[in-house]
């Protein structure tokens, strides 16, 4: 006879970029930067939630800048005050090197997947997001935002998102009903040279008329010649503003943007467009920072089918950041994809939660039978939730 393997416990994975909010951005628009101590509070919010929801073991990227130290000094001082009242998970840290760099968050996400968390939480901007999500496959992730562009992830208090992330976990929302698609676009540059790279971005990319990275920050608006939006809504801060405020296009919806921004010269692919845009668009493409965007045109993009950049050559921009240029002699392609990868739709899964009647009476029964006899092999404690009134 086999012995039954022993049942993993359930586990969440947590991403949080330790200097997002940072960039120059931030300097020119005169916003505020997320303190250390802020991301800490997020992360203790959330893993609160998640405690509460009957998760036992939550996996950390490491970092540099102290959120480590000060994470877990919280942790032990929040643990003492709850006694036995409240099950926090037990938090692990990855075995990684930090080295401060996106690489760390493309080698957790990777790490993490390979783990088999059941989600990931990520605390950062659309930058960090996308570094998620181009290696965690298809693991669902739930985004709070504490970027300085923010139009991926939504502004999101962190012990709902938790709530919802928790409860799915544990088995007590079904992916049907917790999950939601996302769409996304994959860039494609087919070198002169015969190399290949791919990429993606999760709302953004954008072609500037410029032939060095420099710093990765975009900001400025005087080089920008095309901008490919997954999605545009008109509350977003960012580049993607620029077609939230022309023709708006949902998260949800079908489709995506392509808004033009100075007409084709001599040497791109197409020729004849007037020299004078069509109108100029205020659009605020950072916090306190509006400025006057000349569009020469507009037009929807469709699920699959590949556009290939009118500019000769430029920068490539994705989700607000610098990634590499293209000369003359190569093609570069941008496609959008729906149903791309998938992310816990918080909204969807409280308002579940409320009609199924998931918090009522006493959460030990709601929550904790499952998530026990998930980890009784594994000699933790029984939970203990309160009655609620």
């Amino acid at each position: 006879m086999h012995e039954p393997s022993p049942v993993r416990p359930p586990r969440v994975g947590i991403i949080a970029n330790p200097v997002s909010a940072r960039d120059i951005r931030r300097v020119v628009a005169n916003a505020n930067s997320l303190q250390l101590s802020d991301r800490v509070n997020i992360v203790l919010r959330a893993m609160a939630a998640l405690g509460a929801c009957g998760v036992t073991r939550v996996l950390m990227m490491p970092d540099r800048e102290g959120l480590k130290p000060m994470l877990e000094r919280h942790m032990a001082r929040e643990r003492a005050a709850a006694g036995h009242s409240h099950a926090w998970p037990q938090l692990d840290w990855l075995a990684m090197p930090a080295t401060g760099r996106v690489d760390d968050t493309f080698r957790a996400a990777h790490m993490m997947r390979e783990a088999g968390v059941a989600a990931i939480i990520v605390l950062g901007g659309d930058g960090t997001h996308r570094a998620v999500v181009r290696e965690c496959g298809q693991i669902p992730i739930a985004g709070l935002s504490t970027g300085t562009n923010n139009a991926y992830p939504e502004l999101r208090e962190a012990t709902l998102a938790g709530l919802a992330v928790g409860l799915h976990t544990v088995g007590r929302i079904p992916s049907d009903a917790a999950l939601a698609f996302n769409k996304r676009l994959d860039v494609t540059l087919n070198a002169a040279n015969g190399a290949v790279r791919h990429d993606i971005a999760l709302v953004d990319a954008v072609i500037a008329h410029e032939h060095y990275i420099g710093a990765k920050a975009l900001w400025r608006t005087d080089s920008l010649a095309a901008v490919y939006l997954a999605f545009a809504e008109p509350e977003a801060i960012g580049l993607s503003s620029i077609g939230g405020m022309l023709a708006p296009v949902g998260r949800r919806e079908h489709g995506g943007l392509y808004v033009e921004l100075t007409p084709p010269g001599p040497d791109d692919l197409a020729t004849g467009a007037a020299d004078e845009p069509l109108f100029h668009l205020h659009a605020p493409i950072a916090p306190g920072l509006l400025r006057p965007i000349p569009i020469h045109g507009w037009r929807r993009m469709v699920d699959g089918e590949p556009m290939r950049v009118r500019q000769r050559a430029g920068v490539v921009a994705l989700d607000g950041e610098r990634e590499f240029t293209f000369s003359q002699k190569d093609c570069l392609t941008i496609t959008l994809r729906e149903r791309a990868f998938r992310s816990v739709d918080v909204a969807r899964c409280l308002h579940y939660a409320a009609t199924q009647g998931l918090l009522r009476g006493t959460p030990a029964t709601a929550l904790a039978a499952q998530a026990n006899t998930a980890y009784e092999s594994t000699g933790a404690e029984p939970l203990a939730f309160p009655s609620l009134p």
